[in-house]
């Protein structure tokens, strides 16, 4: 295989294949974009090119041998890759390229505005009872660090306080990181009335409030600043009896200026504290759980799921005040995005008609 060859093939493949194989050989690969991978996998390919296509191939087959009989193939492979029914009678020309098909109009009736609308409003009280998940997350926390990702609105912060009550409980000290000030104050109003004012502290570049609480929420940066000092002998006494250290926010270890503020958080944790790190949107978590548990004296546990408790609905509101279904089902529908509402297309082109100088119509 030509180096020409490879980098097309890797191009082709799914960013999270590429972070598979960029285990052992890329050093944080976990942080680097697609293109990024490629680049750096092809550097590494000079030092153990028939090895790096050993595994390359071997992730295909088993992504390949994942999908349902029933699913269409993907064209892994550019040798493999069989033409797409659009070329059966339009053979590529060379240089030429093909425009994707238009989406073929559906045959179902739209949904109504009424029936978008339907089920929005504050919903009947009933008691509160925990998700599986959120269960697993606490029972694991107990023995483990562990990691979070499911959608925003599951309840991540139900974890986090049942998680800071029980740690209070056996005496141990909690700290609450979140990348932004604002959601520092927040959640020191809202740990507050929970827990009560003297349980609750804050500590932000800009608020220093009941510093000796059980339960302190300050930014990561502060967080990362105590543990330097701790390192250089100056040992905080909230640091001898940390027990958990709740990281929100945590997607923020990808952040290209910031995240280095995360790693050394976590690498310089006191190693009896547990870590619970919470995000809606982390790109690679199991990469993230298999680091800690590399650098960590215990392992580190994922709880990941995608259902989300509150589904998102997509409306478009014109600026005449019509409010309308973006698509033609009530929810989003995930990989068909041409699925249009009718009247949300009419309104499009009558907002363009309007709004565009004739030469961009």
């Amino acid at each position: 295989m030509t180096t020409d060859e490879l980098e097309k093939l890797l191009a082709a493949q799914p960013v999270a294949l590429l972070h598979r194989l960029a285990r052992g050989r890329v050093h944080r690969h976990f942080r680097l974009g697609k293109r990024r991978l490629v680049e750096l996998l092809l550097r590494h390919s000079a030092e153990n090119r028939a090895g790096l296509e050993s595994d390359l191939h071997t992730l295909i087959q088993e992504r390949v041998n994942r999908q349902s009989p029933s699913e269409p193939r993907l064209a892994d492979h550019p040798r493999s890759a069989k033409p797409s029914r659009r070329h059966d009678h339009a053979p590529t020309q060379p240089g030429k390229t093909h425009a994707r098909p238009p989406e073929p109009e559906s045959s179902e009736p739209a949904c109504t505005l009424a029936s978008w609308l339907e089920g929005l409003g504050v919903p009947e009280p009933k008691p509160f009872v925990p998700d599986a998940w959120q269960e697993e997350a606490l029972a694991r926390l107990a023995e483990t660090d562990v990691i979070v990702s499911v959608p925003t609105g599951s309840g991540k912060t139900y974890v986090a306080i049942e998680a800071a009550r029980r740690a209070m409980d056996d005496n141990r000290t909690v700290i609450y990181t979140s990348p932004l000030k604002a959601l520092s104050n927040t959640k020191f109003t809202e740990f507050s009335r929970l827990f009560g004012a003297d349980k609750v502290g804050i500590l932000t570049g800009d608020r220093r409030d009941n510093a000796q609480a059980p339960l302190l929420i300050m930014t990561t940066e502060i967080l990362r600043n105590l543990l330097y000092d701790a390192a250089g002998g100056e040992i905080d006494v909230r640091l001898d009896t940390l027990g958990l250290v709740i990281m929100d926010e945590s997607q923020y270890l990808a952040d290209p200026e910031r995240g280095v503020v995360w790693e050394e958080t976590i690498i310089f944790c006191p190693s009896q504290a547990r870590l619970l790190l919470l995000s809606a949107s982390i790109g690679n978590p199991h990469d993230i759980a298999d680091w800690l548990t590399s650098i960590r004296p215990t392992p580190c546990h994922l709880v990941k799921h995608a259902k989300r408790s509150v589904p998102l609905r997509a409306g478009y509101l014109h600026p005449n005040g019509k409010l309308v279904p973006l698509f033609r089902t009530a929810g989003i529908p995930y990989g068909h995005p041409g699925a249009l509402h009718p009247e949300a297309k009419r309104l499009f082109a009558h907002y363009e008609d309007e709004t565009l100088p004739p030469r961009s119509r």
